[in-house]
């Protein structure tokens, strides 16, 4: 059986995708899976710096830390994606993918085969424009998105094939990420259009990351939360912080690895 693609994708940028597929990624490894991640923005490299910066973290105090194996891809074919992402995700239980925040056509066909599909979005209007757009007195929904339609006719297609080609069909997970910051009469017309549209295209929708500056702190280490032994003392945000990561990846349904109870227990204590 390939890998099983997660593909962290939203056209728009400063939703949080790269941290959020990081912190997954390494979450995956804590718990045993063998995981690769293919950075798809050759100039931003966001998610390819973080672990590189991981990397050199281990080199620098001499310590094994759980991560992806991770490349950035910088070809100019779907085939030469299609390649690096056999040639990475080779062994892999789980195969990642960050996507930039632009319309960008291997974006495309990485979210079109993704199996499971992460659009991270910050709780507003403007961030929501990207799967429908809503009336601008009722705040009901008007109509999808290019991108929701997108998204919708290749699930379309996969869950025909799914059958006959033995293909697993694509679950799409909508991440409502720094939702603390946002009032509570906008958080409930967001609540309400997420809701109608998850209805109509067939999403689901989970909790995602709070705006903490532990993030933009972690990033030049590239540690992440659950590095709880090379952090140093953590505050009552942090260990929050960590329960909120956990409680994502529990909402993604990801057929998570089999591993020992013993190996479980510490990962879960990490």
């Amino acid at each position: 059986m390939s890998a099983h693609r997660i593909v962290f994708a939203n056209e728009k940028g400063g939703t949080g995708k790269s941290t959020t597929a990081v912190h997954i990624g390494v979450a995956l490894a804590y718990r045993g899976a063998r995981v690769a991640a293919i950075d798809l923005d050759p100039r931003q490299r966001t998610l390819y710096r973080y672990l590189e910066n991981r990397a050199e973290t281990e080199r620098r105090r001499g310590v094994t830390l759980p991560g992806p194996r991770f490349a950035v891809f910088e070809g100019d074919s779907i085939d030469g994606l299609e390649e690096l992402a056999a040639e990475l995700g080779k062994d892999a239980d789980f195969l990642l993918f960050d996507t930039p925040g632009r319309d960008d056509p291997f974006a495309r066909h990485a979210a079109t085969s993704a199996d499971t599909l992460v659009t991270p979005l910050n709780d507003s209007f403007v961030d929501f424009d990207l799967i429908g757009q809503v009336d601008a007195e009722t705040f009901k929904i008007r109509r999808l998105s290019f991108y929701a339609e997108l998204i919708w006719e290749a699930r379309k297609k996969r869950a025909m094939a799914t059958i006959k080609d033995q293909k697993r069909e694509m679950d799409w997970v909508v991440v409502r990420n720094r939702t603390q910051h946002i009032e509570a009469r906008n958080q409930k017309r967001l609540q309400s259009a997420l809701g109608e549209l998850s209805k109509r295209v067939g999403f689901r929708i989970a909790n995602g990351l709070s705006e903490r500056v532990i993030y933009r702190e972690l990033f030049p280490s590239g540690l992440t939360l659950l590095d709880k032994g090379h952090l140093g003392e953590l505050g009552t945000s942090h260990l929050v912080a960590r329960q909120e990561l956990r409680a994502l990846l529990a909402g993604l349904n990801l057929p998570l690895v089999a591993m020992p109870q013993s190996e479980l227990a510490l990962a879960e204590s990490a």
